[in-house]
């Protein structure tokens, strides 16, 4: 398993963790229950730590996809600049997510202030997850790039960008 198969084994869970972890919190502040909240903030420190496993193998499969048909510096670059933003909010949510943990273990006042604050990081969480999980999508998926004709490959193996349509 190289780390290309790795980085795809691993990167769908901080976005997929994000999202389920949002809708659980939610659920847990609307209801009032410091049980749920805490499941949510479990799903948010694991969502962290996948992570920090899908940048540190970010790297390596960049080397293999980037002498890949159809994918450009261009195309990784934008994917590497959003899974960096994204990691840094997951690293963050995942800090607050453990002091939320601690706070209502402590049952202390600030706790539900906490709850708050982990919300809106979780949906910034969410938003750069979509951009990171679409502009990854694109390294490999033509069909769902802004301009698919552009990079696509015609049967004799020529990309779009080289063929003489004159």
């Amino acid at each position: 398993m190289n780390d290309a198969h790795v980085h795809m084994v691993v990167n769908h869970f901080p976005i997929i963790g994000t999202i389920f972890g949002l809708g659980i919190l939610i659920t847990g502040i609307v209801i009032k229950n410091n049980v749920i909240k805490n499941v949510a903030y479990v799903l948010f420190c694991i969502s962290a730590i996948f992570g920090f496993a899908s940048m540190f193998t970010g790297e390596g499969a960049e080397e293999i996809a980037e002498n890949l048909p159809s994918v450009t510096d261009q195309i990784i670059h934008e994917h590497e600049e959003m899974a960096e933003k994204l990691a840094l909010v997951l690293y963050a949510l995942g800090a607050i997510s453990l002091l939320g943990l601690y706070l209502n273990f402590k049952i202390h006042s600030k706790a539900a202030a906490v709850s708050y604050i982990a919300l809106v990081v979780a949906v910034i969480g969410v938003f750069l997850g979509k951009q990171t999980g679409t502009t990854g999508g694109e390294v490999r998926h033509t069909e769902i790039r802004a301009n698919p004709t552009a990079t696509a490959v015609d049967q004799n193996g020529t990309g779009a960008e080289e063929r003489d349509d004159d």
